[in-house]
């Protein structure tokens, strides 16, 4: 591979078309302002550089980043590039990675509103993220120690594996399908309308309304705080660990818990089953 180190570059395209490139402690910054710096290139290596301009890395085939900082004016960093391997880095501009496929994350900071849509193949470990929607219509994920604070997350997703994540969110998972959860804690309101084949397993499950709509749905040994009106209209197989504040009109399927406040059936179509510490009342 060529080599470029402690350069700075600021013009538009700056390295336009590069194929088997390492760039070492270089800054993309300047009063140029260019950005698309790496458009179009192939098999690019990129450790410890600073990227404070727009569209760096789109239409990239094979990039690994390690140790790099993307700013907050560095929008939209990378977009329909494919075997992308970021380590040890920040990515703090808004749409940081969209309609990219086969991306491995670990050990990164990100900051970044929209981030992750519309993305195939991610296998993610020990990042933390903040944000608004995001990952929204990605697919085939796998994410490990992972945390979230966010907002509108994971909606209209399918086939993912979450274990021992966190996650500080709204209504997550929204039509999702294909789901597995497991040893995590997901603390958020109205979760998971509308998914299909969602399983959560061995994990603390914070909030309103929860697993509404459901077809598929499937409780593993899991707490539940806060939860109230939950499970309406759902295809639900339950088992709770905790009380609940309230369950209405499961669709079909069986819910198990130590006790609840609360059981609403004014829905003759609701045919689920309850059972409250071993006896079933419904």
């Amino acid at each position: 591979m060529n080599t470029i180190s402690n350069k700075t570059f600021d013009e538009e395209r700056a390295l336009y078309g590069s194929v088997d490139l390492a760039v070492d402690n270089c800054k993309f910054d300047g009063p140029a302002d260019g950005e698309s710096a790496f458009k179009e290139c192939k098999n690019i290596q990129v450790d410890n550089s600073f990227f404070n301009l727009r569209y760096p890395f789109w239409h990239v085939d094979g990039l690994k980043i390690n140790g790099s900082e993307m700013t907050d004016l560095c929008r939209a960093a990378l977009w329909y590039s494919n075997g992308v391997e970021i380590t040890d880095s920040k990515l703090h501009g808004i749409k940081a990675l969209r309609e990219c496929a086969d991306v491995k994350m670990k050990d990164c900071d990100v900051i970044s509103p929209e981030f992750g849509w519309s993305t195939r193949g991610l296998d993610i470990d020990n990042v933390s993220l903040e944000g608004e929607y995001v990952f929204m219509r990605s697919s085939d994920l796998n994410f490990k120690n992972f945390t979230l604070k966010g907002k509108y997350s994971f909606q209209y997703i399918e086939n993912a594996v979450f274990e021992n994540c966190n996650f500080d969110t709204k209504d997550a998972f929204w039509h999702g399908k294909n789901i597995t959860v497991r040893n995590s804690v997901v603390k958020g309101e109205y979760l998971a309308w509308y998914s299909e084949n969602l399983t959560l397993e061995n994990c603390k499950i914070i909030g309103t309304q929860p697993f509404c709509y459901c077809k598929g749905l499937k409780l593993i040994n899991c707490e539940m705080v806060d939860a109230d009106f939950a499970f309406e209209k759902s295809e639900v197989e339950a088992e709770v660990t905790t009380p609940v504040i309230s369950i209405k009109n499961p669709a079909t399927g069986c819910i198990s818990v130590p006790a609840v406040d609360e059981i609403i059936y004014d829905d003759p179509a609701a045919q689920g089953h309850i059972i409250v510490a071993g006896q079933q009342v419904k």
